[in-house]
């Protein structure tokens, strides 16, 4: 080769280089609009929050208020649920456990006080039929007054009523899903937190996320977490159970998750942040295609935490904060939602 034709070579590679990388550049997605929206609702957002969004493996949009940051730690509150359905579906991969399985096969004290239909899938998806209060702040934040789940749930069979037959009626609360959880203790003879640990946590690299507690753990709101643990969870979840090239639940027990287990009519309590939505597996499921698949899935915390994943355009966010979820701040995060849509295209049809 002349050393004409080799000095015009590499012109043409230094040219295709910076086409590529101008590119790559302008390929980047706009987010000032969310930043914007964020800025402006930083009052109402208490002061200190953060926002990650995540999509095509990687973070790509990062906001942090006050002192908060991607590794603060703070209480989650209802956003356990999530957590905790997918630890109940790992022992389902397995096979350990069916979801038609009734709770009495692992804790007989529901047959003796005559809830023993109860099954699985029923406790994942609020619809025990055992009477409940609403979820309030105080409770979640007062001495609970049992020192083991095994006392709690116990209590919830000797002392609870039955409102309606199972699967009939959905309350949201804090009883099903620790129902769940006191099985797979029984189920595993190891604590709730070390499962957890176990088999979602620690794989998913969640080193600052636990479920510890001094008194009875509580798998439907007891967990402290970060933004950063937590998308790390989202992240399995939106990409059918993989987490850095290892299946962490299965498509299938993705897909269930996201099942609607009710309709609106079956709905006798849901918080006001929730309010108009149907309900999965410890999450609920925002928006669905003409076919009723999901497309928007969420699980809101009430100290203010927001986790949600769009399926149409392929991304997990999360809201992170310690503040109170009320409708005003449910509202403020689908304003910043739209943002992002606006950002990000959809991919379905």
């Amino acid at each position: 080769m002349s050393v004409k034709q080799e000095f015009t070579c590499v012109k043409v590679s230094a040219a295709l280089i910076f086409m590529l990388f101008f590119q790559l550049a302008n390929s980047q997605t706009d987010f000032s609009g969310v930043d914007k929206k964020i800025e402006a609702a930083k009052k109402e957002l208490g002061g200190n929050a953060v926002a990650l969004i995540y999509k095509d493996g990687k973070i790509v949009y990062t906001k942090a208020l006050g002192e908060f940051t991607a590794k603060t730690q703070a209480p989650i509150a209802s956003c356990s649920k999530w957590l905790t359905a997918a630890l109940v579906m790992s022992f389902v991969d397995q096979g350990k456990l069916s979801l038609d399985d009734k709770v009495s096969k692992y804790l007989p004290i529901f047959t003796k006080y005559s809830k023993g239909y109860i099954t699985i899938r029923q406790c994942l998806s609020h619809l025990t039929g055992i009477e409940s209060e609403p979820i309030k702040l105080l409770s979640l934040l007062g001495k609970k007054k049992f020192n083991t789940l095994e006392e709690e749930v116990d209590d919830f069979a000797s002392k609870k009523e039955i409102e309606s037959p199972p699967g009939l009626e959905f309350r949201y609360s804090n009883i099903g899903l620790n129902i769940a959880g006191r099985v797979l203790e029984v189920l595993a003879r190891r604590g709730f937190d070390q499962l957890m640990q176990e088999r979602i946590t620690r794989p998913l690299m969640m080193r600052n996320t636990s479920f510890s507690s001094f008194t009875a753990v509580n798998p439907s709101g007891g967990a402290i977490s970060t933004a950063s643990d937590y998308m790390n969870f989202l992240s399995m979840i939106l990409n059918k159970g993989m987490f850095n090239g290892k299946q962490i639940l299965s498509e299938k027990a993705i897909a269930d998750m996201q099942t609607a287990q009710t309709t609106s009519a079956m709905i006798k309590y849901a918080p006001k942040a929730a309010q108009g939505y149907n309900y999965g597996f410890g999450e609920w499921i925002q928006e669905t295609d003409e076919n009723g698949k999901a497309i928007v899935i969420s699980s809101p915390g009430l100290f203010g935490t927001y986790p949600f994943i769009d399926n149409c355009r392929q991304y997990a966010c999360i809201f992170f904060t310690k503040g109170i979820l009320g409708e005003e701040k449910k509202e403020i995060y689908m304003d910043i939602k739209r943002g992002i849509d606006e950002a990000i295209p959809s991919t379905c049809k």
